[in-house]
């Protein structure tokens, strides 16, 4: 079972000021989390966590991990523009793209972001685009193949295909993408690779960090370049499942500080700066969509309507994925029913659960779908002209914000051209 961080009570009073469906997100277990991930890499000096800002891309949000030590991964001209405009300056933006605009690089440059190149053919378009290469330059590996890792003491096998994936570089366009930016007067140079999502094994970061570890140890060697960062990416991922357990990040970030002190400092790398790029990790369990019922159908199946739809949350339509659903106050009820939760969407797929064992719903219940604070309200779309729903922040000392007011028809039509 899952507990929801906001009660019925809580969620009777925020309904009656702020309509459902809308995002709900917790500061005090949001704040408490990204403590976590920064003690547990505290043993690195210049350690930093750049927030993947396309899992939440809410200024409130942003702002509040900013205070946290955090930085922001961009991916996007907007992406960087939110970031500029939350406060974050220099260093503290990394720009991850990939088949990426000359204005985009362009506003990188601008802003001092540390610039992650995807492709060999961008260390010329980079320098076309900007007029210049930076100094410090990162580019992003990717080994091809199947990546695996078996059952380790958590008992979790994981497996994901990079050799699939359309990012990053070969070993040997990475080791030549280097020399190439080196002969143009980078001086510093950071490796990334991202292997696997949404692992919850404990040993997925540290294998990670030791292939990177090698390779950066490797391209030392073979180039002459000074790496001096290491983007360890994302992919540390969260129990949707309530029979699922969390990885232990404290574990996880000592048992990257051995990798680090078996391959990096032996090779005269011991400056070597750590950094991550979590999104999910940072903030899946920290937000739920509040959404309540309202029709009930009886065919072939039993099917509970609610007023969220999947333009509010599109990963159980797309990707199939399992949210929690817990129905607010009847926590310890007895799950007896089976439904189908549905949106109203225009196509079959738009449905939060199927088959799922909840317990009898009445119309007006109160549903949280959790852990939607990654990838949930960012993922959003106007399908069948639905309109986005607000994203609220519940306070530490209990109040809520709006951060994020829910779209009107006028949004919709603003762009319009009639």
């Amino acid at each position: 079972m899952k507990t929801p961080f906001v009660t019925k009570q809580q969620l009777e009073a925020i309904t009656a000021q702020y309509p459902t469906p809308f995002h709900l997100y917790d500061e005090k277990g949001l704040r408490e989390n990204a403590r976590r991930v920064n003690a547990a890499f505290s043993w690195n000096p210049g350690f930093k966590e750049y927030f993947a800002v396309k899992a939440a891309p809410t200024p409130a949000l942003l702002k509040l991990l900013r205070e946290e030590g955090c930085g922001a991964d961009c991916s996007s001209l907007a992406e960087l523009e939110i970031a500029r405009r939350c406060g974050f300056r220099g260093s503290e933006i990394m720009f991850s793209s990939n088949n990426t605009l000359a204005e985009e690089y362009r506003l990188a440059h601008r802003l001092g972001a540390v610039i992650n190149l995807d492709d060999l053919t961008h260390v010329d378009f980079l320098r076309q685009s900007i007029g210049c290469v930076p100094e410090t330059v990162f580019c992003r590996y990717n080994p091809g193949g199947v990546f695996t890792l078996g059952a380790g003491k958590d008992g979790v096998q994981v497996m994901d295909s990079p050799g699939e994936a359309k990012y990053g570089m070969t070993r040997p366009q990475i080791a030549q993408a280097l020399r190439q930016l080196k002969d143009m007067g980078a001086k510093t140079f950071g490796i990334h690779a991202f292997l696997a999502s949404n692992t919850i094994s404990n040993d997925y970061y540290p294998e990670l960090a030791a292939i990177l570890f090698r390779l950066a140890a490797e391209l030392k060697q073979e180039t002459g370049c000074h790496i001096r960062y290491i983007n360890l990416s994302g992919g540390i991922g969260v129990p949707y499942r309530p029979e699922e357990e969390a990885v232990d990040i404290a574990r996880i970030g000592q048992e990257v500080r051995r990798r680090y002190e078996e391959i990096l400092v032996p090779a005269g790398m011991g400056d070597v700066q750590l950094c991550s790029e979590l999104g999910r990790f940072m903030m899946a369990p920290y937000g739920c969509l509040v959404t309540r019922v309202l029709h009930f159908k009886h065919i072939y199946k039993e099917y509970a309507g609610v007023d969220a739809c999947a333009a509010d949350l599109m990963r159980p339509a797309v990707y199939g994925a399992y949210h929690h659903i817990t129905a607010s106050g009847k926590e310890d009820a007895p799950c007896t029913c089976r439904y189908d939760v549905t949106g109203s969407l225009c196509e079959n797929c738009d449905k939060f659960a199927v088959d799922r064992m909840l317990p009898e719903l009445q119309q007006g219940d109160l549903l949280i779908i959790h852990d939607t604070g990654a990838h949930g309200h960012s993922m959003g779309y106007n399908y069948n002209g639905k309109l986005r729903s607000a994203e609220l922040l519940l306070r530490a000392d209990g109040t809520v914000e709006l951060m994020r007011r829910a779209e009107t028809p006028e949004d919709y039509f603003a762009t319009l051209v009639w």
